[in-house]
């Protein structure tokens, strides 16, 4: 019986040091490197470009 025991107690001892990962474990955690976002800064006229456009064509078209 003693040795059933001793066998469980030392069964879960490793599987919750193998679920726990390394930080629990006294390792390091594993560093990650920070995400590199650019951001593009120009200018964009197709804003304002497209509806004038539009406009233009809309004009052309009810009085031509």
């Amino acid at each position: 019986m003693k040795r059933i025991a001793a066998a469980t107690a030392l069964s879960l001892a490793l599987v919750t040091a193998t679920f726990s990962g390394p930080a629990q474990a006294g390792g390091m955690a594993p560093a990650m490197e920070p995400a590199v976002i650019i951001e593009d800064t120009s200018a964009s006229n197709g804003g304002i470009l497209v509806p004038i456009l539009f406009l233009i064509m809309v004009a052309a078209v009810t009085h031509g």
